[in-house]
């Protein structure tokens, strides 16, 4: 019988990547009845130049064109990639090759995208971030601590008014951002326009009455025109921030709205939303890790990175990857979580620690990020027992404390507002 297919040949355990082959860390589980080898070779075969069958005419110049598995570990295996492979500047066709229909083969019972090793000469096609950590801080004049910012909560119901009116206690608190969250674009009872021009009257007067910046998360995520207007709009108000939910806007919008953010001198605040639904199955899709590497990639400020502590999943190894992914000019590999990467000329972002924070765990927070890290806590200080404002008092007093090295407790003696905070949720961990 003659061949069938030709899986095999996308397999070579001697070739050594080149420096500009893009590499791809994957999981990956055989279905019942297929091995291994016949496993990862339809990976490589699936995700470049091979289909289901031998093919009466194949040039010999296509074998330059395959991609190469050249290592198996376990259950990882690393597939190389070449260059001529992927679009310039294309992260869309990228995502197409190496997390398109490799997903949906029947010879693969589970298949998790863990990591990207992007070479030179794919990074030199995208721009990165416009403002990076030092220019964020500069702008916002906070030279250590960690950023703080808080969403109105419930996270949606307020109207354009009651909006505006907690992110004034929020700002008065001593907070850097008030932040809409992922659901919040515009409603019929909480207009975007209407809630940017109220926001802009609160935030002028918060700055007057504390002499600190003071600037928001608003959330423009729409149809891409839509989201121009609303971009425009924001910096016409003086703002400097404007947020996306980028997973479900996809890439191509984000990398529209960069460059069109970057004009306008809006730093973009990437919310995460839906990432759980392929990223949380720790044997199928794809991590946050690489998530986050695409955003810092295309070009946002900062990008949700969980908090291990919090209410959401992801430990504190996940949440270290995904900050260092983000914040480094150079990672080092690590086990089977993270490829080296060398960023070049890319700059960095911010990491989002945000879920179920509160001010007993300030001190957890920072312990795994540092200080260069934007703290989100919400309903940790609009649950607090004397408002909004006490609540986001104590939290700046618990980062006041983390950094001078002392417990919360001591701090506490002499600040009534932790002191409350403590009583309610101690160091809780929500689940």
């Amino acid at each position: 019988m003659a061949k069938i297919d030709w899986y095999d040949e996308f397999i070579d355990f001697n070739y050594k990547p080149s420096k500009d082959d893009l590499v791809v860390l994957f999981y990956f589980e055989p279905a019942e009845g297929i091995t291994k080898n016949e496993a990862v070779g339809r990976i490589a075969s699936e995700s470049s130049t091979g289909t289901w069958t031998t093919l009466f005419t194949l040039p010999p110049r296509m074998k330059k064109l395959m991609a190469i598995v050249f290592e198996v570990n376990g259950n990882f295996v690393k597939v190389a990639y070449p260059l001529d492979l992927w679009e310039p500047g294309n992260p869309a066709q990228l995502l197409s090759g190496i997390a398109g229909n490799i997903f949906g083969m029947k010879a693969l019972k589970n298949l998790r995208l863990v990591d990207v090793s992007f070479p030179k000469s794919y990074i030199k096609h995208f721009k990165g971030p416009h403002h990076g950590m030092q220019a964020i801080r500069k702008m916002m004049k906070v030279s250590k601590r960690p950023l703080t910012g808080a969403v109105p909560k419930p996270k949606i119901g307020f109207s354009a008014k009651e909006h505006a009116d907690i992110g004034f206690e929020t700002w008065m608190g001593g907070f850097d951002f008030v932040k809409d969250d992922e659901n919040l674009t515009s409603t019929s009872f909480n207009d975007f326009f209407e809630r940017v021009r109220l926001m802009t009257k609160l935030r002028e007067k918060a700055e007057k009455l504390t002499g600190d910046k003071k600037d928001a998360y608003i959330n423009i995520t729409a149809e891409t025109e839509e989201m121009k207007r609303r971009a425009d709009f924001l910096a016409d108000h003086g703002w400097r921030y404007c947020m996306i939910d980028v997973v479900v806007a996809g890439t191509s919008s984000v990398q529209t709205m960069r460059d069109y953010c970057s004009d306008l001198g809006l730093a973009i605040h990437a919310h995460r939303a839906m990432h759980a639904s392929f990223d949380r199955n720790p044997k199928h899709g794809m991590t946050m890790q690489f998530v986050a590497k695409m955003m810092r990639l295309i070009g946002v400020t900062q990008i949700h990175a969980g908090t291990a502590v919090g209410k959401l999943v992801g430990n504190k190894e996940e949440v270290l990857s995904i900050a260092d992914t983000l914040r480094k000019s150079y990672v080092k590999p690590y086990k089977n979580l993270v490829l080296e990467q060398d960023w070049g000329n890319i700059k960095s972002a911010f990491p989002v620690s945000s879920g179920g924070l509160h001010p007993g765990l300030v001190p957890n927070v920072m312990d795994i990020f540092g200080n260069d890290c934007v703290i989100l806590v919400s309903g940790g200080i609009h649950g607090h027992p004397k408002g909004t404002r006490a609540g986001a008092k104590a939290t700046m007093q618990a980062i006041e404390a983390t950094m001078d090295g002392i417990t919360l407790e001591e701090k506490a003696k002499k600040n009534v507002e932790l002191a409350q905070a403590l009583e309610k949720w101690g160091h809780y961990r929500p689940k």
